[in-house]
């Protein structure tokens, strides 16, 4: 039988060592931790886990996931163990906050950058329209589709609900932007369809200064001035009107910039005749595109060919002649924006528009709430 009456020394192990050596083993929790814990209790509006510290951590609802969750049981079940993050210190009675919802975040963020890294296109439902544009979900994140960058005829407010292809264009887990654009989809959707000497049947959609924008298919190209024709040209309104059906001749297809290029100087039989005999250029197209194409395939192999036109007299657009779509050119992403107007804007932008910080909607922390201190219940001693 074992002496009860055994003294402190002879046991050599008192209660102030034990204590002292579950200090010294104790696990110290910080903030940004991503811990293992097991569900041991789910309350109405949270759920209590045991991540091996002195006290029950607490995770609210509003914690459980990236998507909206109305009751516990949707993501934890009782003696469920996962991984969780630890959102907050210790309060006042030594419970810890945790999270699923920054883990998934994370992945999340993770996901979309590698997505972006691939230029690679998504499908993703409208759930809603603002003034600026449209807001869609891409591994959960919110993201903002700008106003200009919406490649249809119907109003904003009918894309509700329908699902689009779309393009990266600002991936910030910084900034939370999460920014995309359904035209530059459609246009690379359309350019893997194009060749450079193609031509094709367009309609004039607008008319600035520097070109027309001319609709193939339903996507734009842009007729650089100087690529009308031979001839020098005051404006491109003298050439075209809005509504136009003609024929063009794709010179450049730039997909990562989602820009094409297009021209009808190329199609002339004779310099002028663009001004002079438009129905003589169209009845020749594709005579003069196969030369076009011998040309550029002659120079591809290095070959020295007699062009159809003397090189030097062709100037091609430079850079600086064929500017982006400026601020200016494009209007801001207001609910002014008709369809109209957003048929004038040329596809071969990378800018965002002038759609404000409140436009693009953060995609992170805008609309779940953090848990408050009433929703965290007291500590529960293991």
């Amino acid at each position: 039988m074992v002496n009860q009456n055994l003294t402190a020394t002879e046991i050599g192990f008192t209660h102030e060592d034990f204590a002292a050596l579950l200090d010294k083993y104790d696990y110290h929790f910080s903030p940004g931790d991503v811990v293992p814990g097991t569900v041991f209790s789910i309350e109405p509006r949270g759920a209590l886990i045991d991540i091996g510290a002195k006290t029950a951590a607490y995770i609210p609802i509003q914690e459980m996931s990236i998507n909206r969750v109305d009751a516990p049981e949707e993501v934890l079940q009782s003696n469920e163990t996962r991984e969780f993050f630890i959102l907050t210190d210790e309060n006042e009675d030594g419970q810890l906050t945790l999270s699923i919802r920054r883990i998934e975040y994370m992945r999340a963020w993770e996901r979309v950058r590698q997505l972006q890294a691939e230029d690679a296109t998504v499908r993703s439902g409208v759930f809603a329209t603002n003034r600026g544009g449209a807001l869609v979900r891409i591994e959960g994140l919110r993201g903002f589709i700008p106003g200009s960058h919406i490649s249809t005829r119907k109003p904003k407010e009918e894309l509700v609900g329908e699902e689009l292809p779309l393009k990266f264009l600002e991936v910030d887990e910084e900034r939370n932007r999460l920014v995309l654009s359904h035209r530059r989809a459609l246009v690379e959707r359309k350019m893997n369809r194009l060749e450079v000497g193609e031509v094709v049947i367009g309609t004039v959609r607008g008319i600035k200064p520097y070109g027309a924008f001319i609709d193939i298919g339903g996507v734009s190209g842009l007729l650089h001035i100087s690529e009308i024709s031979h001839e020098h040209i005051d404006t491109p309104h003298s050439v075209f009107n809005v509504n136009d059906e003609v024929k063009v001749m794709i010179i450049d297809l730039d997909a990562e910039r989602g820009r094409i290029s297009l021209s009808t100087k190329q199609l002339e039989p004779e310099p002028g005749d663009m001004i002079k005999n438009r129905d003589l250029v169209y009845d020749k197209a594709e005579e003069m595109a196969a030369k076009y194409r011998e040309q550029l395939l002659a120079k591809q192999q290095g070959i020295t060919a007699a062009p159809a036109v003397a090189e030097e007299d062709i100037p091609s657009a430079t850079e600086e002649d064929i500017p982006s779509a400026t601020e200016e050119d494009i209007p801001p992403a207001t609910e002014e924006i008709s369809a109209s107007a957003e048929e004038d804007i040329s596809p071969a932008t990378e800018e965002i528009t002038t759609s404000t910080e409140e436009d693009i909607t953060a995609a992170i922390e805008e609309d779940i709430p953090a848990a408050t201190e009433e929703e965290i219940p007291v500590a529960i001693e293991e």
